[in-house]
């Protein structure tokens, strides 16, 4: 039996989101619920909603879809949505603005880095970024690859120039520093500051001395602090923490704009979108917006010292089950490398159980349990915007199947 059913349920259940933001302000009653829902773990949850676990498109916090609704007719009184607002007006351009603003503002980003709204997703800036970093096929990268996305990074960085593999994961832990093979030419070094499939974070950047440090934080950008000066180049996609699908988000120094190969499509081109201010054409007008708005309500929230903060408390509540389960559950991650983000688990003793437990998850509104495809078990991804009243709701459903299922009882 799981000895640790009474004290971690009563050590994180009355825990709140205030508890860790200090937050002050007071989410509105929405006018309305879904009515009729059978789902018994979201049956007092505004508009019928589930507690949300998918890696991405992920949850967006509620009073910014509430604020999102209620401006959607007619945004700031110019009598268009934003979804029908030219790219050109002064509408726009100031919702562009002040999202830059608010954004440098979270990262504390320095005044020599440009910030770009990108389209076509992080895994377009696998091309992008060897096409403006490298300028010959005989150039060579260095890569560190610690998981699935490191490696999708690879196999595109090679179409363009010589990849130096600098170390090689197990797909659970990164291999420590003192292993890496860093080229002493290498035109930058890329890696994935967190792996969202196997769920392995870099605690700090990997130290690469004065070589240009390129990160893929798609699945963990605004999550945390960090020192954007340390970086060539920051890149994410927004539908995980900071927004819905459709825009990226590019950070690169200026110092790096501008030397593009004669190949690289316009559209890739830093320097297209730099000159432009990320309006050479129309961009995903209403991602930025709702990237905007919860880059506002992070800042009113604290800011990513908070928000780091109350990461940590929802992972380490998942932790301690998995790690206080007698074996039951099982985390395949290295302890000192597990993200904060992605939470994947097992259930060793059977399979047929982890497809139960995503079955019965499922029925009690928590979704999206399924690991993925390529590693099976189970996933939480627990991005900025769930609720730590989502995570005790996952915490409390896997001690009692524990409590059903374990067979040393």
């Amino acid at each position: 039996m799981m000895s640790c059913t009474g004290s971690i349920g009563r050590q994180y259940r009355h825990a709140t989101r205030e508890t860790f933001l200090g937050a002050s302000r007071t989410r509105r009653v929405p006018a309305q619920r879904s009515r009729g829902t059978t789902v018994k773990a979201v049956a007092n949850q505004p508009y019928g909603r589930v507690w949300n676990f998918s890696a991405g498109p992920a949850c967006l916090p509620l009073d910014v879809l509430e604020r999102a609704q209620d401006e959607l007719l007619n945004w700031g009184g110019s009598g268009v949505s934003v979804m029908e607002m030219s790219h050109r007006g002064k509408e726009f351009q100031s919702i562009i603005a002040k999202t830059e603003g608010d954004l440098r503002t979270l990262l504390n980003v320095p005044d020599n880095y440009k910030i770009l709204f990108a389209q076509g997703g992080a895994s377009t800036q696998f091309s992008s970024i060897p096409l403006n970093l490298t300028s010959s096929q005989d150039d060579t990268v260095d890569h560190i690859v610690t998981g699935s996305w490191s490696k999708k990074a690879v196999k595109e960085a090679e179409r363009y120039a010589r990849v130096n593999i600098v170390a090689s994961g197990d797909n659970k832990s990164i291999p420590p520093a003192g292993t890496w093979n860093l080229s002493e030419d290498a035109k930058y070094v890329h890696y994935c500051d967190n792996e969202t499939i196997q769920g392995v974070e870099f605690q700090v950047p990997p130290a690469v001395a004065n070589k240009i440090l390129v990160a893929d934080m798609s699945s963990n950008f605004c999550s945390k602090p960090i020192d954007v000066s340390k970086f060539g180049i920051i890149y994410a996609g927004a539908q995980k923490n900071i927004g819905p699908a459709g825009v990226t988000i590019v950070i690169v120094r200026e110092d790096l704009i501008g030397a593009a190969r004669d190949i690289t499509p316009t559209m890739l081109d830093y320097k297209t979108l730099a000159d432009d201010n990320s309006l050479y054409n129309t961009p995903p007008c209403w991602s930025i917006y709702m990237c905007g708005l919860v880059f506002e309500k992070m800042l009113e929230d604290g800011g990513l010292t908070a928000v780091h903060k109350y990461n940590k408390s929802k992972a380490g509540i998942l932790y301690d089950i998995i790690d206080q389960s007698n074996g039951f559950y099982s985390c395949p991650t290295e302890h000192s490398v597990r993200s904060l983000m992605n939470v994947p688990f097992t259930i060793p003793a059977s399979a047929d159980l982890e497809k139960l437990f995503i079955e019965e998850a499922a029925k009690l509104g928590m979704v999206q349990l399924k690991g993925h495809r390529s590693v099976g078990g189970m996933r939480a991804s627990i991005y900025n915007s769930m609720p730590h009243e989502g995570v005790v709701a996952l915490m409390e459903f896997m001690l009692e199947f524990a409590e059903r299922h374990a067979t040393n009882k």
